[in-house]
């Protein structure tokens, strides 16, 4: 079991705020979604910005309907990825709540998970009504030593931030674009909307977390967790490029296909912005270096 990490005032601070706002704005999610029979193939599924072939010269190749398949199922993949990575980020907070040393966290725990859950149904209601399935959890693993306790909790929770802060980059562009399906839209909007309350919260811990891993003052565990943060960001981003929905949208060679995407001189940009936010919070709190002006 973990050992206790010293919350300061700042996150009981947090922690009294968010739990009240989770409690003034619970809403019933059974009841929160209108779900029609079907939604239109011939829509956009997701909002072209986001979508993995833009600004390549790869999107050149694809037909108009090869086009709108592939916002439907890289949509699929995304609520997919929310479904395998809530599960994950459940089970981490389940082992902590109620333990010692997160006295001050698991008032706000509560209603974390009981939100999480949610939101893991209403994607896996989206898959499995409009496309039949979840795609697999294709996550990767990222061998090494076992972590100390202290380090294991800041990598937890920066896995968890880092997830909510990628996903509510493609929510909040969703939630707004006038293009998209209501249904669509919607869902995003309601995570977006929670999700807000999860990313104060859980920015709080990595930042106090972190504050104490400095403090232990063992080099190689810093350097361990900067280098985790580092790889978790970009492992994320490449969970965007799925070989399965490239095959669903009816894509030869996917594979291939997938290597030239992820190749494509307009990629990086489109990267960094997706990971901007995270970068400048792991920036400001001194785990990832500022770039050279």
């Amino acid at each position: 079991m973990t050992t206790a990490p010293i919350w300061d005032e700042e996150v009981a601070t947090a922690v009294a705020r968010l739990t009240t706002a989770a409690e003034n704005e619970y809403y019933n999610p059974y009841q929160a979604f209108e779900w029609p029979e079907s939604i239109p193939e011939d829509a956009l599924w997701m909002s072209e910005d986001l979508v993995t072939v833009h600004g390549t010269a790869a999107a050149a190749e694809l037909t108009r309907e090869q086009y709108l398949a592939l916002t439907k199922w890289e949509s699929i993949n995304f609520y997919s990825l929310n479904v395998h990575g809530i599960r994950e980020l459940m089970q981490e907070v389940v082992r902590r709540i109620h333990t010692p040393g997160y006295e001050i966290p698991t008032p706000f725990f509560h209603h974390f998970l009981g939100e999480e859950n949610e939101h893991m149904w209403f994607f896996a209601e989206f898959c499995l009504r409009y496309g039949g399935k979840l795609f697999p959890n294709r996550a990767m693993a990222f061998p090494g030593d076992r972590p100390s306790p202290q380090l294991d909790n800041f990598t937890v929770f920066s896995r968890i931030l880092i997830f909510e802060q990628i996903v509510d980059h493609f929510n909040s562009r969703m939630a707004a674009d006038t293009a998209l399906p209501e249904t669509i839209r919607a869902i995003n909007r309601v995570h977006h909307q929670d999700e807000s309350r999860h990313i104060a919260f859980g920015a709080q811990l990595v930042r106090a977390l972190w504050e104490r891993l400095v403090e232990a003052g063992d080099e190689r565990e810093t350097a361990a967790a900067r280098s985790y943060v580092e790889k978790y960001i970009n492992a994320s981003i490449q969970q965007l490029y799925s070989v399965d929905a490239y095959r669903d949208a009816g894509i030869p060679d996917p594979f291939a296909f997938r290597a030239r995407v992820l190749a494509d001189p307009a990629r990086p940009a489109v990267h960094d912005a997706i990971t901007a936010r995270t970068r400048a919070f792991y920036r400001r709190i001194g785990v990832l270096d500022t770039p050279a002006a």
